[in-house]
């Protein structure tokens, strides 16, 4: 078991002052099988005049505020502590095949627990370039553990970390095309392709403990969230991997909350009502394992 403490800042700054605004964020971490929940702090400035915290169809806890009052800023910062625990591999001779033909029969709670994540959106569309990744992966009679580890390491393979390349609205197409990306794409190529082949797929948002080069000190601030994917595997239940990274399972990945795809889960995001200006964002994240 590792401790891990996460601090997410995240801080506008508005040209002129804002008359109203109305903010949702995804920042309290779920209990899982292998995360307990330690603490969790949420500090805004200005103080919200209304504030409200409800659980949404996934399970994920989401509050949303807003402040009514003039201001020209908004600061939203959020300190959690998790107990994280590495799941076991799962070694399964269960097929692929198997495990589509139970999802497309599923009835009562089983249905309406992956259901959803068998759905295509705008995010993760069903697209035929998926076939590519798909077909060479999934071949008739393979172990679903092991066809699904072998998705995570062809997209680490054949797709190019690049910061710079996408954003929250570079369509998938795009991404598949040039074969770059950051986790959130990569994790919603991964969706994308197990869901059209009939796998359940979740969207997990959190984060992960990143480790400096050789010789070189931990910089305080410079992590960020992060993405990866859960495939459903029948009885031996969700398989966490992370494509960015080639983990199957993740190793040092807090979990804050998971959906169908980044919308679902998104970090923080809302609106504000006032004049126009220019605006600035600045996310700040440090993940620090305490033991």
């Amino acid at each position: 078991m590792t401790r891990f403490r996460v601090s997410h800042r995240t801080e506008y700054r508005y040209g002129r002052p804002m008359a109203d605004g109305f903010t949702t964020v995804h920042l309290t971490p779920r209990p899982t099988r292998c995360q307990d929940v330690v603490s969790v702090e949420l500090l805004v400035d200005p103080q919200p005049d209304e504030i409200d915290i409800t659980i949404d169809q996934f399970g994920n806890a989401v509050t949303q505020f807003a402040v009514h009052r003039p201001h020209d800023s908004l600061v939203v910062d959020s300190t959690i502590v998790v107990d994280v625990v590495v799941p076991p591999s799962i070694i399964s001779a269960v097929t692929w095949e198997t495990v589509v033909a139970e999802a497309a029969a599923a009835q009562g709670w089983l249905a309406t627990d992956i259901g959803p994540y068998l759905a295509h959106t705008l995010q993760t569309p069903r697209l035929p370039e998926l076939a590519v990744l798909t077909d060479i992966e999934f071949w008739p009679g393979r172990p679903i553990a092991e066809a699904v580890s072998g998705l995570c390491q062809r997209i680490y393979d054949e797709f190019q970390y690049d910061a710079g390349f996408s954003d929250v609205t570079t369509p998938l197409g795009t991404v598949l095309a040039e074969r770059r990306g950051v986790c959130q794409d990569f994790a919603h190529v991964s969706c994308a392709a197990l869901r059209s082949i009939g796998l359940p797929a979740r969207y997990v948002s959190g984060y992960i403990e990143t480790q400096p080069a050789p010789g070189e000190p931990k910089l305080v601030g410079v992590d960020a969230s992060h993405a990866w994917c859960s495939a459903w595997a029948g009885a031996s239940g969700w398989i966490d991997f992370d494509p960015t990274n080639n983990q199957m399972p993740p190793l040092r990945h807090p979990t804050v909350g998971w959906g169908r795809d980044f919308d679902d889960v998104t970090p923080v995001r809302g609106v504000v009502i006032g004049p126009s200006g220019g605006q600035s964002l600045v996310v700040s994240v440090d993940v620090t394992a305490l033991d």
